[in-house]
């Protein structure tokens, strides 16, 4: 039995002032560091285009089946490795590197206006901040109505909340490249550890429901 974990990470091309992008610079970084041997990890570069998005993400959960899809955007604003809590439906408005932006301003017209993500960002970014990585966590629950948060919406919603976003500063604000770099692994290794431990627990549930009903049956 095949017990490896598959991972998708993903980062975005330039747009606007960030002509190198930190966040593909941080994937790339944690490309290079890998996440263990137990771990296949697959990282990708994404258009900052919603078209592709739509397209892109549901190909990526499909044909790769991971049990983790992790996200990762730059911000202008941010000083800190963010981790997003959750991904918005509405108010997409910014037009994207094509120029365009959806006319109905939503992602999915049938979801809800909200999904959280199954993992406890908060959890994650105390024991990441424990740790002497050397790097700040911190979490967010706005993800900027543009293409992080549509990004991250699309993902929550095709992988029931398996996915993961964590907004990094700009390079040399005030980390470098190999800095997030292991920002990152120390993160996305954290959200394996809490998923993991949440399916044990499930697993403990489902063998006292059997032994109640089994009990039962006698």
């Amino acid at each position: 039995m095949n017990s490896r974990k598959k991972v998708i990470v993903t980062g975005f091309e330039p747009f606007g002032e960030h002509v190198v992008n930190s966040s593909w610079a941080a994937v790339q970084e944690l490309e290079r560091l890998g996440l263990g041997e137990a771990v296949d990890l697959y990282v990708c570069e994404i258009p900052v285009e919603y078209k592709a998005i739509g397209s892109l993400l549901p190909s990526l959960w499909k044909e790769h089946r991971p049990e983790l899809v992790v996200h990762v955007g730059v911000s202008g604003l941010a000083t800190t490795v963010t981790l997003e809590k959750c991904g918005h439906n509405k108010g997409y408005k910014r037009l994207d590197n094509c120029s365009f932006c959806p006319a109905s301003q939503w992602c999915m017209e049938d979801g809800p206006d909200c999904l959280k993500s199954v993992l406890d960002m908060d959890t994650i970014s105390r024991k990441v901040n424990d740790s002497d990585i050397g790097i700040t966590a911190s979490v967010s629950e706005d993800a900027g109505r543009y293409l992080c948060d549509y990004t991250y919406y699309t993902s929550l919603y095709l992988g029931q909340g398996r996915a993961a976003f964590v907004h990094v500063p700009p390079l040399g604000k005030p980390y470098s490249r190999q800095d997030l770099g292991r920002g990152l692994q120390a993160v996305v290794q954290e959200m394996l550890k809490l998923q993991e431990g949440n399916h044990s627990e499930e697993d403990l549930c489902k063998c006292a429901v059997n032994r109640i009903v089994t009990t039962h049956d006698d």
